[in-house]
């Protein structure tokens, strides 16, 4: 097992994982009856996906880690207008720290990796993924 989720009312869950013992919460969003205090079981989709890709390019191209430190990724979420509720569409756009510098080789080797993280390959065909590396001049 990876984790244990367990309701804790008022629309609110907790998940352990196992084998650190670490614990986050989840709420429903404002637009869905919930209080929007913690990140949505939606939100941890797009959340995943930018955690994944920054770990599977540390992972593969070992060589980059370094310059990895400090990238950070905004992420949104958009839940589809017409029913059923599902994600419709994923944006993610990165923010590198004062001083990044990457070859125009090590950009497309990060670029490559990340379309082909774990998380991404997961995700149905049908949601729209916005990925804008934003890579600075």
């Amino acid at each position: 097992m990876t984790s244990t989720v367990t309701y804790e009312g008022a629309l609110r869950t907790e998940a352990v994982h196992l084998q650190s013992g670490s614990a986050m919460e989840t709420d429903a969003p404002t637009d869905n009856h919930g209080k929007g205090e913690r990140f949505s079981p939606t939100d941890l989709i797009g959340t995943a996906l930018a955690s994944c890709m920054l770990t599977t390019i540390a992972i593969r191209a070992r060589a980059l880690e370094d310059i990895l430190k400090g990238v950070r990724i905004d992420t949104r979420k958009v839940m589809s207008a017409t029913p059923p509720r599902k994600i419709s569409e994923i944006h993610l756009t990165y923010h590198y720290p004062e001083g990044f510098s990457a070859t125009p080789e090590q950009r497309a080797e990060m670029e490559r990796i990340a379309w082909s993280c774990p998380v991404k390959e997961s995700l149905h065909p049908d949601i729209r993924l916005e990925v804008d590396f934003n890579w600075p001049s």
